[in-house]
């Protein structure tokens, strides 16, 4: 599933190929930006901030969010897709590379002036080099009735964390999704201890919160609701949490070890 991680790293790569080239071709498979073409145009940048990614020229800022299906795919010129031609949505080449986002649930290209008003609303960036834990756990408290898991997957809060990462961090700090913000002792040390999370995973595909990448030993709770706990032995448990439903989220704990 594409979280923070996720995207700093394909961010990362796109930026390795694409930066400082030339665009020798763009095509835009949505009817917003059919008829565009930035051929011509210099990448100045590819970066993240959240799960949001920027490939940002002179003029103009590609602006794609992966949700839950999406990717990036990066080839040599010539070389075949890994992915059927008909999920692309964009492509980007230069005269070595050729770039393909696809089945990316948010794609467009806004003049880089108005790239704020796409992403202004997001927190810091857990990833980012302006990282604030200070200003994230002051938006994350301000509503301490909100339940803890609702606070920490809001991206107006801090930008990065998806469900997979609240559900996990919840387990290794010992707090049901459902105690409300007032009740969470140390809201810092929660916070700070899911950036180190992220941290760590971000220069590696396989994704692990238990130290073990072992496929089926390399998450302690997520999408092991008929699993028992790894720590006590205990039976998990799984529900749904939402600020509405139709907003609602899987979440997985432990009855035992959160409390």
């Amino acid at each position: 599933m594409p979280e923070g991680d996720t995207v700093w790293r394909t961010a990362h790569h796109l930026h390795e190929v694409l930066a400082g080239r030339e665009l020798t071709r763009t095509d835009f498979r949505v009817p917003a930006f059919a008829t565009l073409d930035l051929s011509g145009e210099v990448v100045d940048e590819v970066v993240s901030h959240g799960k949001h990614l920027l490939i940002r020229t002179p003029l103009h800022s590609i602006h794609s969010h992966l949700k839950m299906e999406g990717a990036w795919h990066v080839y040599r010129l010539g070389s075949d897709w890994r992915r059927p031609g008909h999920s692309a949505r964009a492509v980007l080449e230069n005269d070595e590379w050729q770039t393909v986002g696809y089945s990316l649930g948010i794609l467009e290209v806004l003049d880089l002036a108005d790239e704020e008003s796409a992403i202004g609303y997001l927190g810091p960036d857990l990833l980012g080099p302006d990282w604030d834990l200070d200003e994230a756990v002051r938006r994350a408290s301000a509503d301490p009735d909100r339940p803890v898991f609702l606070a920490l997957l809001d991206q107006r809060n801090l930008a990065g964390f998806g469900n997979e990462y609240v559900n996990e961090l919840l387990f290794i700090m010992g707090l049901l999704p459902t105690r409300p913000v007032r009740d969470v002792a140390d809201l810092r040390r929660v916070v700070s201890r899911g950036q180190r999370m992220l941290d760590v995973n971000k220069s590696r595909v396989e994704r692990s919160f238990t130290g073990s990448t072992r496929t089926g030993e390399d998450r302690w709770v997520y999408n092991r609701e008929r699993a028992r706990c790894r720590r006590c032995g205990t039976r998990l448990r799984s529900g749904k949490l939402g600020d509405r439903p139709t907003t609602e989220r899987d979440i997985f704990w432990c009855p035992h070890c959160q409390t």
